[in-house]
């Protein structure tokens, strides 16, 4: 009987290992988090390790990690309340800008971002890569929290994954009309939070689009960094609660509270199916700090969203494997 593991964790048989990324993903739907991905998927190779004896030639290894997978994030979620976005917490702005960080949660209170290079398969099908990215998208990947653990599974894994309903049934150890019936109540409340994913391919507008925007950043141009916005553009800050909503109170923010950010280093990168910008805030001594990843997403040629990741209750930077120095060139470009 040839075995899956060779000795100590860190000397797992690549087969096992094969799947880290592909399971990362799919634990980072799961839960909203990458550092809650990262621990689902290290417990699930732990379990893999210890029960490779029940596992031998009983079912494919693939089948079986996410089985465990499955089984890891359904126990995390227990009784846990769901993460979500500033902008999903409250109807309106945070007004005035000024007083806007007088609220603020937990890290764990939050839908963390992930790099594309951390989750998305290396596929060379362009459509392929285009329904992975959109299914990792900050919007998406939040309302998903909405839905009931088991009900997000069969959506993923179904959806996203695009496993076949008596796979999952096997899965689950349910029955194939329990997961038929699952899946309609988790699409009809997608429907009504209006997150139902329209793959979209990164283009070479997009691309252009960021270089201006980490250009105006880096030379902290606000007129030139509003001209990319849409005029009904929003923000948020987690950990913070306050948003805002418009090219002129963003703008306002970044003259204001936001100031300090001005003389930063920025670098272009991919996260979450979006482009993407981390940055290093300057510090008194001359060197700079990790303090951001902005999320930005694109409509009609603009900036319409900016989700601003701050580096501030959890070490982030270090999570997504970005450096603390930006001299050096981050991964995931």
């Amino acid at each position: 009987m040839t075995s899956v593991a060779i000795g100590p964790l860190d000397q797992l048989d690549p087969r096992l290992l094969e799947h880290r990324r592909e399971l990362t993903g799919y634990c980072y739907r799961m839960l909203g988090s990458v550092f809650d991905a990262d621990d689902a998927v290290q417990e699930t190779m732990v379990r893999a390790w210890r029960g490779l004896a029940d596992f031998e030639g009983r079912s494919a290894l693939r089948s079986w990690l996410y089985r465990i997978a499955t089984n890891v994030c359904l126990d995390q979620l227990s009784g846990r309340q769901r993460r979500a976005l500033p902008m999903d917490l409250s109807g309106s702005p945070w007004p005035p800008v000024e007083h806007s960080l007088t609220a603020r949660r937990p890290g764990t209170a939050w839908v963390e971002p992930i790099l594309d290079r951390q989750v998305l398969p290396e596929a060379d099908d362009p459509a392929e890569r285009a329904v992975a990215k959109e299914s990792i998208r900050l919007a998406f990947v939040a309302a998903l929290q909405h839905l009931p653990p088991r009900q997000r599974a069969v959506l993923v894994l179904r959806e996203v994954l695009r496993w076949k309903a008596e796979e999952v049934a096997q899965l689950l150890d349910s029955t194939v009309a329990s997961v038929n019936s699952a899946l309609q109540r988790a699409r009809a409340t997608l429907a009504g939070l209006d997150a139902v994913p329209e793959p979209r391919a990164l283009d070479d507008d997009d691309r252009e689009l960021l270089a201006q925007y980490v250009d105006a950043f880096e030379r902290y141009d606000i007129d030139a960094l509003v001209r990319l916005l849409r005029d009904d553009a929003t923000q948020h800050m987690p950990p913070f609660e306050m948003w805002l909503r418009g090219a002129d109170d963003i703008a306002t923010w970044m003259l204001g509270p936001g100031a300090a950010c001005r003389g930063s280093r920025v670098q272009a990168m991919e996260a979450n199916g979006s482009p993407a910008v981390a940055q290093w805030r300057p510090r008194a001594d001359g060197g700079f700090e990790p303090w951001a990843l902005h999320v930005l997403e694109v409509a009609d040629g603009r900036v319409a969203h900016v989700s601003s990741f701050l580096n501030l209750d959890i070490d982030l930077f270090r999570e997504l494997g970005l450096p603390e120095n930006p001299e050096e060139p981050a991964p995931g470009r």
